[in-house]
């Protein structure tokens, strides 16, 4: 998926600065899309000379001025487009720590237990982060409520699968973590006289 995608699709909360868009990739898109303000700006820029988004500047008195951007109508055609291609490719994972995991019998234990913790613990934090940002969503309505009568229910209907992933994150984690620590003691327990496990142990 090209980043204009996710840039269009994070412009139809309304018009917003390059910075203003960076830093809402990790309030709104983050669940699903990662990019530095750098690689944004860039984007940007190539789209506006494509005609997908419009700019305006805004005056600003003691701090620098800054150019709002907007999807065109070109651009929000661009993103009907985008949505009828059927041939969308599968998520492909590159995931260091999973390779860690699936060497761990000969590997070093504590750095890959140490991996999975940090893992665990950041997916904590992103999953109460998505979770303010839901009851923000909701603002005291039910969830049925809300998918019944909101204006937009696409970057709700993300939230989920964001929420969704970094549970999952979470229990898997917490689950290896047991799954070792139960292993690590078993075997701990066949040394014999300070000596190696036994084969197949």
């Amino acid at each position: 998926m090209a980043l204009r995608n996710a840039v269009m699709a994070a412009l139809l909360e309304g018009e917003a600065s390059g910075y203003d868009l960076a830093k809402g990739f990790g309030a709104s898109v983050a669940n699903f899309w990662m990019a530095t303000p750098q690689q944004i700006y860039r984007e940007l820029e190539r789209m506006e000379s494509e005609g997908l988004v419009s700019a305006r500047l805004v005056q600003q008195e003691r701090r620098p001025n800054k150019r709002l951007f907007t999807l065109t109508r070109a651009g929000r055609e661009a993103v009907h487009a985008y949505t009828a291609e059927t041939s969308s490719k599968p998520m492909a994972i590159r995931d260091e720590l999973m390779v860690k995991v699936q060497c761990v019998d000969v590997g070093d234990l504590a750095a890959v237990r140490a991996g999975i913790r940090e893992r665990v613990e950041r997916s904590a934090a992103k999953l109460a982060r998505f979770e303010r940002m839901r009851e923000r969503m909701l603002d005291g309505r039910t969830e049925e409520e809300y998918l019944a009568t909101a204006e937009r229910v696409g970057p709700y209907l993300t939230l989920l699968g964001g929420l969704a992933l970094e549970r999952t994150n979470v229990t898997w984690g917490r689950s290896v973590l047991a799954t070792l620590e139960r292993r690590a003691s078993t075997l701990a327990g066949s040394y014999v006289g300070g000596g190696e496990p036994k084969p197949g142990r």
